[in-house]
């Protein structure tokens, strides 16, 4: 059942890895009603693209391309809006790794593809964007990565970060809640309602919210 203090049928969280956003999917679902779908991490060709093996990077982003292409299909071929949808991606996010990855050449034909592809890919009413830190995230990765996580470069982060909030800088498909989430703590259910009074609040355009964990993190700095 659609909870009425949130008018979104199909909601996407995004972030750099280790942002939370699997998580806060999960919980949102939850809490508010709906299924979380989750992106689809299998690939054949990651190991040999962390072991830089020639060709395996544009290997990698079409296999995640295509993943990802069937299982949004499947979503609008089904009761879509009969319950709430909560993904913890966006479609259009892609692009994001692909141009830090991929050769020119490479490029030209991803692009061909996903222009493809992103024509029956439903846009979701609401984008969550968990925007985190390069201190944050090489935190969290040093902390709970997994092997191939520690295995990448800080340089290959720190331009992702970069990709990351200029790509979201410029969004302006559909409404985008923006969290400054480097110190949000999911389990504080009042920063998780918090999030859900915010995202009710988004009618159009961009909302940014700085959780009350961030500015006391800023405060005790001063």
């Amino acid at each position: 059942m659609i909870n009425p203090d949130l008018p979104f049928h199909h909601i996407a969280i995004e972030g750099m890895p280790k942002s939370q956003k699997t998580k806060l999917a999960q919980i949102l679902a939850a809490l508010v009603g709906g299924q979380a779908v989750l992106d689809r991490t299998e690939n054949p060709y990651l190991r040999d693209f962390y072991d830089e093996k020639e060709g395996a990077s544009f290997l990698a982003q079409l296999v995640f391309l295509v993943n990802r292409y069937h299982q949004q299909l499947r979503l609008s071929q089904r009761s879509l809006f009969e319950e709430r949808i909560i993904c913890d991606y966006l479609f259009e996010k892609d692009k994001i790794f692909a141009y830090q990855t991929l050769s020119d050449d490479e490029l030209v034909v991803y692009d061909r593809i996903f222009g493809i592809l992103a024509e029956r890919v439903p846009r979701p009413d609401l984008v969550i964007y968990l925007q985190i830190s390069l201190p944050t995230v090489l935190q969290r990765i040093a902390r709970d990565g997994s092997p191939m996580e520690k295995s990448i470069s800080e340089k290959y982060l720190g331009d992702l970060v970069e990709a990351f909030d200029y790509f979201f800088f410029n969004y302006r498909a559909v409404p985008l809640l923006v969290v400054k989430a480097d110190e949000l703590d999911l389990t504080r259910e009042q920063e998780v309602m918090d999030i859900i009074a915010k995202a009710g609040q988004v009618k159009k355009g961009l909302l940014y919210y700085v959780p009350e964990s961030y500015s006391n993190r800023e405060s005790r700095k001063k």
